[in-house]
C-alpha cells in the first residue's frame, strides 16, 4: 500500500512539471520522458518556470556546452579582449640586415589566417628589416597540448571540426587544395611545403554528377611529411572545387607561408623553422592582435566551432592557472569563473574539452538555464547577440527560416548521434523572454527530437503573456494570457522574501506564481479565470508545497 501512495505521489508531480501544449507535444514525438530533460524559465532571478522534467539530470551535451567556455571568456577576458601573437629579435639590426633571428610566440589566438600575413609582414619592413640572416624560431608553449591533427572523435578524422588546438594555430589548421577539373590542375592554397599532394585523377568527358562530381581523397600521415593523394575519375564539366583537410601542423603551415610572403615582399630569411622558447636576450619587435573576443565568440556559437572553443578553453586555464595550460587546468579554469561569479549552482559538471565532442562531457538543463539567467542579468542582449539568431544566421538560420520564430529566438544548438540538444532563449507573443533548455538522448531518432524541439519552441513564440515587475520586490513575474482572470491560490505568506526552496516546489509543479508584498511577501499561484480550476490547484498546493494554502481574489 505504501508503494502505490508514493507511486501516486511521483506520477501527480510528474504530471504537473509540463504545461498541457508540451506534454501533447511529447507524447505525439513518441520519445519516452527518461530521455529528455526540459526547463523553461522566465529570464530573471527567482522568475516563475513554466516548463520542468529531468531538469537535474545529467545529460551528453554535445555542442551546447561551448556557451560555458565562451560566457566564462567574456567574464574572465571581457568582449573587447584580443588574442596577441608576439614579435621578437635576437641579435643586431644594421642596414636592413638582422643579424638574428625572427621570433614568434603564439598565444592561441584561433583567428590566425593567411590575410593577417600581409598586415604583420608590413609591421616586420616597417622596422626596417629586409634580410634576416638566422632563423624563424616559433615558440608554441603557451599550451601544452601535444602534436596531434586530429582528435579522432569519429570516421572523418581529417574532416575540419576534429582539428586539434595549438597555441600557435594557422587557418584552423586547414589545408586547402584547389582542383581545376577543365585542365586537371591541382594546386594548394598558399605555399606549404609541410605537405604533398599526388594527383591521380583522371578528367572523362561525363556529366558533372554522381561519382564524377567529386574526387577520391587518401591521406597518408605515416611518413614525416604527409601526402594528400587525389583519386579517381573525375568530369571536365565539373567547376572549380576546393578540399579543405586536416593535414599537417599549423605552426609548419606558418612558417611557411610567413617565409614565402617575406620572400615575395623583398625580405630574405636564410635560416629554417626551429620549435624553441623565447631566450630571455630576445627583443620585442611588435604585437599582431586577433579580432575582438566578441566576434571569435559569436563565430563560437553560430557556427559552432569546434577548434574555437578549444581555444577558449585553454586561454582560459593559461589566464587563471598559469601557462602553458592544459586540457585539466582548462576545465578547472571554466568552472572556477562560472561558480565564482554565480553562474554554477548545481554539481556534476564535466566539461571535457570544451567543444562537445565528447560522450563523457555532461550537464544538467538546470544547470545550462541557470548560466543563461546569469549572463542575460550582466550582459542583456549583447550576450545574447553572440548565440545563433532564428532564420537569421549560425545553426539555426534555415531550422526556423520562415516561421514564427525568426528573430524570437537566440539559441546554441548540438549534434552528436543519438543527441539533439538545445538552449538559450525564445521571446513570445507578448514580449516575455525565456530562457529554454531542450536535452534528448534518444536512439528514436534525432529527427523526432528535433521535431520536438521544434513544436515546443514556436508553441512558445506564439504564446501570450502578460508579465510585469513588483516594484516592492523588483521581481519580474509573469502571469497566463486569460480574460477576466481573478482566482488566485495563495501558497504561502512570509515576513521576508521567501526562500528559493520553498519556490522551487512550485516551480518544479510547472505552476506559474508572483511574490507580492503588502506588509507580507505573498506568493500567489495562478491566475485562473474559473474557480474550480483554481480549486484543483489548491489540493496540489495543499499536498505538495503548504497545506494552509487558501484561494484568494485580486
Amino acid at each position: 500500500m505504501k508503494k502505490h501512495i508514493i507511486l501516486y505521489f511521483i506520477v501527480t508531480l510528474y504530471s504537473f512539471a509540463l504545461p498541457h501544449a508540451i506534454e501533447t507535444f511529447v507524447k505525439k514525438s513518441t520519445i519516452p520522458k527518461k530521455d529528455m530533460a526540459i526547463y523553461i524559465k522566465q529570464v530573471g532571478q527567482n522568475a516563475p518556470v513554466l516548463a520542468a522534467l529531468n531538469e537535474t539530470t545529467l545529460k551528453t551535451p554535445a555542442s551546447v556546452i561551448k556557451v560555458l567556455s565562451t560566457y566564462a571568456s567574456v567574464l574572465k577576458l571581457g568582449f573587447d579582449y584580443r588574442f596577441p601573437t608576439k614579435f621578437y629579435t635576437t641579435g643586431l639590426l644594421h642596414d636592413g640586415v638582422l643579424d638574428g633571428d625572427l621570433i614568434v610566440k603564439g598565444f592561441g589566438d584561433p583567428t590566425l589566417n593567411s590575410k593577417d600575413l600581409e598586415k604583420i609582414v608590413q609591421q616586420i619592413k616597417a622596422k626596417g628589416i629586409r634580410k634576416i640572416t638566422g632563423n624563424i624560431i616559433i615558440d608554441r608553449t603557451f599550451f601544452r597540448v601535444g602534436t596531434k591533427n586530429s582528435s579522432g572523435f569519429d570516421e572523418n578524422p581529417y574532416s575540419a571540426y576534429n582539428a586539434m588546438p595549438d597555441a600557435m594555430m594557422y587557418n584552423e589548421r586547414i589545408s586547402t587544395i584547389c582542383i581545376t577539373p577543365k585542365n586537371n590542375v591541382v594546386t594548394k592554397k598558399g605555399q606549404d611545403a609541410s605537405y604533398e599532394v599526388i594527383n591521380q585523377l583522371k578528367t572523362v568527358s561525363q556529366p558533372c554528377r554522381g561519382r564524377y562530381s567529386w574526387p577520391g581523397v587518401k591521406i597518408d600521415t605515416t611518413q614525416a611529411t604527409p601526402k594528400v593523394y587525389l583519386k579517381g575519375k573525375i568530369s571536365n564539366h565539373c567547376g572549380k572545387q576546393n578540399i579543405c583537410q586536416v593535414v599537417t601542423k599549423p605552426y609548419l603551415s606558418f612558417y611557411y607561408a610567413l617565409k614565402d610572403k617575406l620572400k615575395r615582399e623583398g625580405v630574405v630569411v636564410e635560416g629554417n623553422m626551429r620549435l624553441r622558447k623565447v631566450p630571455q636576450i630576445a627583443k620585442p619587435l611588435f604585437t599582431h592582435y586577433s579580432r575582438s573576443l566578441e566576434e571569435i565568440i559569436s563565430k563560437t556559437a553560430k557556427k559552432s566551432n569546434n577548434l574555437y572553443a578549444r581555444h577558449l578553453l585553454l586561454t582560459l586555464g593559461a589566464h587563471v592557472y598559469g601557462a602553458p595550460s592544459t586540457l585539466e587546468k582548462g576545465r578547472r579554469a571554466v568552472e572556477q569563473i562560472l561558480r565564482d561569479n554565480g553562474a554554477l549552482s548545481q554539481n556534476g559538471l564535466q566539461i571535457d574539452n570544451g567543444c562537445g565532442l565528447s560522450r563523457t562531457a555532461k550537464l544538467s538543463a538546470k544547470m545550462l538555464a541557470d548560466m543563461y539567467d546569469n549572463a542575460y542579468n550582466r550582459y542583456g542582449e549583447r550576450w545574447m547577440q553572440t548565440l545563433s539568431i532564428a532564420g537569421v544566421d549560425g545553426t539555426i538560420k534555415k531550422r526556423f527560416r520562415g516561421s514564427v520564430v525568426k528573430n524570437r529566438a537566440w539559441m546554441k544548438t548540438g549534434t552528436l548521434k543519438r543527441t539533439k540538444n538545445i538552449s538559450g532563449y525564445v521571446k513570445d507573443a507578448s514580449g516575455q523572454l525565456y530562457e529554454v533548455v531542450i536535452l534528448v538522448q534518444s536512439n528514436r531518432g534525432n529527427w523526432r527530437a528535433s521535431k520536438l524541439q521544434n513544436d515546443i519552441i514556436t508553441w512558445l513564440a506564439k504564446r501570450k503573456s502578460t508579465a510585469h515587475t513588483n516594484e516592492s520586490t523588483n521581481e519580474v513575474v509573469i502571469e497566463p494570457h486569460v480574460i477576466n482572470a481573478k482566482y488566485y491560490v495563495q501558497a504561502g505568506s512570509f515576513s521576508e522574501v521567501p526562500k528559493k526552496s520553498f519556490l522551487l516546489k512550485i516551480e518544479r509543479m510547472g505552476l506559474l506564481y508572483k511574490v507580492r508584498y503588502s506588509k507580507k511577501h505573498k506568493v500567489l499561484v495562478g491566475p485562473y479565470a474559473k474557480e474550480e480550476d483554481a480549486r484543483e490547484t489548491l489540493k496540489n498546493i495543499r499536498a505538495k508545497v503548504n497545506p494552509q494554502a487558501f484561494i484568494t481574489k485580486l
